[in-house]
């Protein structure tokens, strides 16, 4: 018998909803996922992207990621993807290249 490993997944129900926390420098969405930066001299680094156990493998990362640099475009950001999910995201998400900058 084959298994499949989406059967494995959790499923995204509903639009997941992130919130812009300016103060704590982090995009968070409900059930625990964030996305941290860093405010660096004109820039910002994307730091870190967490995501609880229970919520990996439903797209919550890619959705923080989307909207951290929907945020980035809209407020002037340039973006040092210091996060190897991020760093790999943006790859393929090509859209957003150009605000990526070296570290």
């Amino acid at each position: 018998m084959t298994e499949s490993m989406e059967e494995d997944k959790p499923e995204r129900k509903q639009a997941i909803e992130v919130f812009h926390d300016v103060e704590g420098h982090r995009f968070t969405a409900p059930g625990g996922a964030c996305l941290e930066y860093t405010p660096d001299r004109g820039r910002v680094v994307f730091d870190h992207t967490y995501v609880p156990p229970e919520m990996r493998g439903t797209g919550v990362a890619s959705v923080l990621a989307q909207a951290a640099f929907d945020h980035a475009r809209a407020a002037g950001w340039k973006v040092v993807p210091a996060c190897s999910y991020i760093a790999t995201w943006v790859k393929r998400h090509r859209g957003y290249e150009d605000l990526v900058v070296p570290s």
